[in-house]
């Protein structure tokens, strides 16, 4: 898939008028005296130091020869940045360090360092600029400001680097940046720069966004990655991840935001809207359905069983705790749909989503996810016929979603019989439950969930049973025609 890198005006404009708004607003703060970050602060502390011993003349003149560093924009210092020169320096390093890749990326790190070390923090604004600012016009900062020669030497380089010293570097870099961000939330104006980390970030994760997978685990079991102040920082490197590649980036969505929508404490209005953005953007991608369609992991969906249950949870929610959101959720959840549905999930997967399906198939109290629960049931069978064993165990305990998938072969056989691979283990199945029903009614003949049990696998097995007729005469007339043709090779020639 092609990587969308280039730092084009055009995306740079289009997708960078919050954080225009942003350098300006704190440009002015500064020159209103509300912060500077372009005074030394040493040299500042040396001149106040000897201040008091100056008359009111003397004090006048001390303040105007306050040392000012040059200021630079973080346009400027990424425009100053040579693709040869960096070459030259990532070869040395590579000589220096051989097979030490986490210290070789710490070094490419430096670079970056030294390059917008002249920079101030308030150019780049990162925590106001990730909570406020779109999810689809994150993805490009502070990317978009380095040249396409030097994102190309880069990410060639970091290539060949291995995925042990990647994730070492990636973890190393979030450490950073959380470090700063814990700074700035206890109110201190002391921000430090993180310009060069999120450039090395955004650069490992779209050249080498598998990287992205492997600390995943890290990131969701590890408590100092958690909590909603995090989130859009996390949010920002799925993005990242799904430049590079559209199904680690859905991967990681179902793995480690998906979740965050039905927590506890984490479920809010405000953090579903984030976990959406992701995933709005990730299939707003041209073609992204056809890509993802059938695509895995490191052998796994790219929407497992367990996530696959929470997005038809809260694509379908009975609780008030995840409504708000469902218009949303219900936009993407086709597409989601076909991507687990399409794939080729292997049998344990199989079972798992069943499992939840015929439980949910019987929501009385939510007869839009009983309806998409019975769908996903039928759909089970076409696929493995295990798991009409599986009904088989279940049947009586779920004896309200037993009905709800009777009835809909019942009424939509038509349809519904095309999608069945073979009725002979459908017309085993209703065997087994007619005999349980009988044995319920005898035991309490109004039960009504057991008749209407009852009325509709009579009404399935007749057809079953036509069906299996119609199968049996055209298989013989196949093989009468077959006879035919052998015996008689001229049979149906002109004149006959």
């Amino acid at each position: 898939m092609a990587e969308n890198y280039a730092s084009s005006d055009s995306e740079s404009n289009d997708g960078w008028p919050e954080f225009t708004y942003y350098a300006k607003k704190h440009k002015k703060k500064e020159a209103n005296g509300a912060f500077n970050d372009d005074y030394d602060e040493d040299e500042t502390e040396e001149v106040n130091h000897h201040y008091n011993d100056y008359d009111e003349d003397e004090r006048e003149e001390v303040k105007k020869v306050k040392p000012k560093k040059p200021k630079v924009t973080l346009v400027e210092a990424a425009a100053q940045i040579d693709a040869s020169d960096l070459e030259a320096f990532l070869g040395d390093i590579s000589a220096a360090f051989k097979e030490k890749d986490d210290i070789q990326m710490k070094r490419f790190s430096d670079y970056f360092e030294r390059a917008f070390s002249p920079v101030s923090a308030s150019q780049f604004p990162w925590v106001r600029v990730l909570k406020e600012v779109p999810v689809r016009r994150t993805v490009y900062a502070p990317l978009c400001h380095i040249s396409d020669a030097v994102y190309k030497t880069s990410v060639n380089w970091i290539n060949h680097r291995s995925s042990e010293g990647l994730s070492s570097f990636m973890l190393w870099c979030l450490d950073s940046i959380l470090s700063d961000l814990r700074i700035q939330l206890n109110g201190s104006k002391k921000a430090v720069q993180q310009i060069a980390k999120f450039i090395g970030l955004a650069m490992v994760l779209r050249r080498k966004p598998d990287t992205l997978i492997s600390v995943l685990p890290t990131l969701r079991e590890n408590k100092k990655y958690q909590g909603l102040d995090k989130l859009p920082l996390i949010t920002w490197m799925v993005v990242q991840a799904s430049v590079g590649d559209l199904s680690v980036g859905l991967y990681a969505w179902s793995q480690n935001l998906l979740p965050i929508v039905v927590g506890k404490k984490s479920g809010n209005m405000e953090s579903r809207d984030f976990v959406l953005q992701v995933v709005e953007k990730i299939l707003s991608t041209p073609n992204a359905r056809p890509v993802l369609i059938g695509a895995v992991r490191k052998g796994k969906q790219l929407i497992p069983p367990r996530a696959f249950e929470t997005l038809i949870c809260v694509t379908f929610p009975s609780s008030n705790r995840v409504k708000g959101t469902e218009e949303r959720f219900a936009v993407i959840y086709p597409v989601l749909r076909e991507v687990v549905l399409c794939g080729s999930p292997g049998s344990k997967a199989m079972q798992q989503i069943f499992s939840f399906a015929i439980k949910a198939a019987g929501e009385n109290k939510n007869p839009e996810l009983s309806k998409e629960a019975v769908d996903i049931v039928i759909w089970c069978f076409s696929r493995s016929t295990k798991c009409y064993k599986q009904w088989k165990n279940v049947y009586e305990y779920n004896i309200v979603a037993s009905v709800a998938v009777l009835k809909k072969l019942s009424d939509d056989w038509n349809v519904q019989a095309t999608k069945l691979s073979s009725y002979e283990p459908l017309r085993e199945i209703l065997k087994h439950f007619r005999q349980k029903n009988k044995k319920a009614l005898d035991a309490a003949p109004h039960h009504a969930h057991f008749k209407d049990a009852d009325k509709y696998c009579k009404i399935i097995a007749g057809r079953v049973s036509q069906g299996l007729g119609c199968k049996a005469a055209c298989l013989t007339f196949a093989v009468l025609a077959s006879a035919v043709v052998v015996l008689y090779p001229n049979f149906g020639i002109s004149g006959f």
